[in-house]
């Protein structure tokens, strides 16, 4: 994969690029996403480029925590969970009993 310019806003694009990548059914790690645009120790900046979608095409609810966990974002971290869980289940993503995805199972191996 070519990767863009390094700036922040090519930077964002790039993450954004790789999440159009995840196939539906399987989910990828924010450090997962970082180390893919060859930006290993840039985890949060991936969680960061999320917060800023706004309209785009980018298959968001498909990134999780280092976990298999959802993590909070937004004004209403509640509703935006409940929103990625349905939208991952909705794609046959399981949910053990904590919360968590099985990412032996369900994540992406590119």
């Amino acid at each position: 994969m070519t990767l863009p310019d390094q700036s922040p806003d090519g930077l964002q694009e790039t993450f954004r690029r790789i999440i159009r990548l995840i196939p539906e059914g399987r989910v990828a790690t924010y450090g997962q996403i970082a180390a893919l645009a060859n930006r290993p120790r840039n985890a949060r900046q991936v969680g960061y480029a999320l917060a800023r979608l706004n309209g785009h095409d980018v298959p968001w609810h498909r990134v999780v925590n280092v976990r298999g966990s959802i993590s909070e974002r937004g004004l209403d971290p509640l509703e935006s969970m409940e929103r990625q869980r349905f939208l991952l289940q909705e794609e046959g993503v399981v949910f053990d009993r904590r919360g968590r995805i099985d990412l032996d199972r369900f994540g992406w191996r590119p």
